[in-house]
């Protein structure tokens, strides 16, 4: 394996030599607010990508990666984000799903989801919120029931990103009746394309649907696609969390200081950087960031020997709380024209997408209300509150 260096310059040569072509229009296309743009000619990216060995580099090379070090993760996802190519479709499956089934699935299970994540010929999404259990994830009541070869799984998910993109959903169900709360669930992988699944987007403010209902009603899936033990679903699911949390957030993080850079060109633009008080937010918000940053890095080194711990809380709630006051911020700088719309009857302009789809990052993949409770209990050791 070559060293960091070598490396980054190997991914930023490839991207130059192949973001070209049918692919170039695709630079800053997708994201947050904006998944649904030129959706079919990512996904055909990606497996471009996959083809010439760049998906999922973070992967041992027993199960199809490119066993990059955490230092050589880094610096694919940042140069991923400085060539702006296009938003990835297959994280969930990649950086969610991939490293779980590393972790706790069997040889067979590696062996049959592995490989199609990595050539992005199977997409998934994540079944964990519910309408009565959405930062209070243990109050799940989706249920599945062993049925034969089978798990037949009832219920609704909501929140779920992708879902009518995915193939596949890894599913948070109780199996267990007497169980409560943390106890009696398990992890299941269920095909989303057969009879007794529904799938019904959600319109966000921005007017996109990246998020969406999922019903199950007796919905079928084979008794090998539980991942785990029964009943130990909560353990794993906590798991895939903290590998939400991990590396590609640096990444991410890249493209923040794009917006960071382009809010403070337009502050000169327009004007707004004479006001003193939007001066010194923006100086806030740059060192804001660079804090963002630290704690990125202070989380992954944790996370370089396992599954991260609960120290990703504090890096989750920082970033989400910076990234929607960001979106307050462009909103002041662009003063009243921010309160138009750039086109009949609601074209939004980048601006008006970033206040609005930010004010969600606080809420989706951990509150920050139940990340303040993970950190309070299980990095500062705080007893538990009470529950009646």
């Amino acid at each position: 394996m070559t060293g960091v260096e070598e490396f980054r310059t190997e991914v930023r040569g490839w991207l130059r030599a192949h973001l070209t072509g049918e692919f170039a229009g695709l630079r800053g296309r997708g994201g947050p607010g904006r998944e649904h743009e030129a959706f079919a000619e990512r996904l055909a990216w990606e497996r471009h990508m996959a083809a010439h060995g760049w998906t999922c580099v973070g992967w041992p090379e027993e199960h199809g990666g490119r066993g990059a070090t955490l230092e050589q993760q880094v610096a694919f996802h940042e140069e991923y984000a400085l060539a702006e190519a296009p938003a990835r479709v297959n994280h969930i499956g990649e950086q969610l799903l991939g490293p779980t089934l590393m972790a706790f699935g069997t040889p067979e299970q590696r062996a049959r989801f592995l490989p199609p994540i990595r050539a992005v010929r199977e997409l998934w999404c994540q079944g964990y919120s519910e309408p009565e259990a959405g930062s209070d994830l243990a109050n799940v009541r989706t249920r599945a029931v062993r049925d034969g070869d089978a798990w037949t799984v009832t219920g609704q998910k909501v929140w779920t990103s992708l879902a009518l993109q995915a193939d596949w959903c890894f599913v948070l169900a109780r199996t267990e009746p007497s169980g409560t709360r943390h106890r009696g669930l398990s992890y299941l992988l269920v095909p989303l394309d057969q009879p007794g699944v529904e799938v019904r987007p959600v319109t966000q403010l921005t007017g996109t649907s990246e998020f969406n209902e999922v019903f199950f009603d007796r919905a079928r899936t084979h008794a090998s696609h539980l991942v785990g033990a029964p009943g130990e679903g909560w353990r794993v699911a906590m798991a895939t969390l903290g590998f939400e949390r991990g590396v590609s957030t640096l990444g991410q993080q890249v493209g923040f200081r794009r917006e960071l850079e382009a809010l403070i060109a337009l502050a000169r633009r327009n004007g707004a950087a004479a006001d003193p008080l939007i001066r010194d937010r923006l100086a806030r918000a740059w060192t804001g960031l660079e804090t963002v940053r630290f704690n990125a890095l202070r989380m992954l080194e944790g996370a370089a020997a396992g599954a991260p711990g609960p120290e990703a809380s504090i890096g989750k709630i920082y970033w989400a709380t910076w990234h929607r006051e960001l979106g307050e911020l462009a909103m002041d700088v662009c003063g009243a024209d921010g309160l138009l719309a750039a086109g009949a009857p609601y074209d939004l302009d980048d601006w008006q997408r970033l206040f609005l789809f930010s004010r969600a990052d606080t809420l989706y993949a951990g509150s920050n209300e139940i990340q303040r409770t993970v950190i309070a209990e299980r990095v500062l050791g705080l007893p538990k509150e009470p529950r009646p």
